[in-house]
């Protein structure tokens, strides 16, 4: 931790609305912007994230900071992606207000965090700690893990059902594309809840975290190529998830015939469904030919 006289002031409900009506901003839907105003709960966050002093910290919609100020604290510097123009110009200024000595640990890129490439930081990030859009959280969670392997962990806060399928293990109900696909990278746990009373505005649904730790030694490939051949199995399977995998991935294979012979080659009962299969089967799968 930070030496006390170089912590930063971290944001409350107060200075939130204050900052928000300073801007002018009003949170949108089409964004997903709910802003945090409890200094605990970003506190309990990074924390969680299990971030240090040695890491660099990858911040996703940073909003007017109230997260961006604790992770300062710990880390060693923050790049914030922040797709809003108006809160990517005003948070540098809301860091050397609150924690001048922290300020040179901050760089904002102003982008859409789903067209981000690491050419477009000044450093490659060992951590992702965000509080992810809702409405587009598991793509920009899979795009960043993809285009950034840099990242050892990541700690996300989405949408409580979509927590549950990231982490959702094969056979249950919400076990799906989400599960596999983040399964792809790593080891996907849940890592708590966040409730309502703690954004603004109030959301209408539930938060949680959830956590990424990336595969030290991947078991298996991990380059792009790879990775959108074992996707697009993935994406034949669930298509229609109440058919058998024989019959779901004919058109992925060619056949019903052709479907059957693959995945007994990557020894599956092409009677099963995609739902009980984990992530090393869709790879074995992707594999055969």
């Amino acid at each position: 931790m930070t030496d006390s006289r170089n912590e930063a002031a971290l944001l409350g409900p107060a200075e939130v609305r204050a900052l928000a009506a300073e801007l002018g901003v009003k949170p949108t839907k089409q964004l997903g912007q709910n802003f945090v105003h409890d200094a605990n709960t970003v506190r309990r966050i990074v924390v969680a994230a299990g971030v240090g002093p040695e890491d660099i910290a990858l911040e996703v919609g940073p909003g007017l900071g109230s997260l961006t100020l604790a992770l300062l604290d710990v880390v060693a510097a923050v790049i914030a992606v922040e797709i809003d123009p108006v809160l990517a110009q005003r948070l540098p200024t809301t860091v050397a207000d609150r924690a001048p000595a922290l300020a040179d640990r901050l760089t904002v890129v102003e982008a859409d965090a789903l067209r981000v490439r690491s050419e477009d930081l000044n450093a490659a990030p060992t951590a992702l700690v965000a509080n992810l859009p809702y409405n587009v959280a598991v793509p920009v969670l899979l795009h960043l893990l993809a285009e950034l392997p840099s990242i050892r962990t990541s700690l996300v806060m989405v949408q409580a059902e979509v927590a549950d399928r990231l982490a959702a293990p094969p056979g249950s109900r919400t076990y799906g594309v989400p599960s596999v696909k983040a399964g792809f990278f790593g080891t996907v746990k849940r890592a708590g809840a966040v409730g309502r009373q703690v954004f603004w505005p109030v959301p209408q649904v539930e938060s949680g975290l959830v956590r990424v730790e990336r595969y030290s030694d991947p078991p298996w490939p991990t380059d792009e190529a790879h990775r959108k051949r074992v996707f697009a199995v993935v994406d034949a399977a669930f298509a229609q998830r109440r058919k058998t995998l024989r019959a779901a991935l004919a058109g992925w294979a060619g056949s019903t015939t052709e479907s059957e012979r693959r995945l007994l080659a990557a020894d599956i009962d092409p009677s099963a469904r995609g739902e009980t299969l984990d992530t090393a089967a869709f790879v074995r799968l992707a594999a055969t030919t």
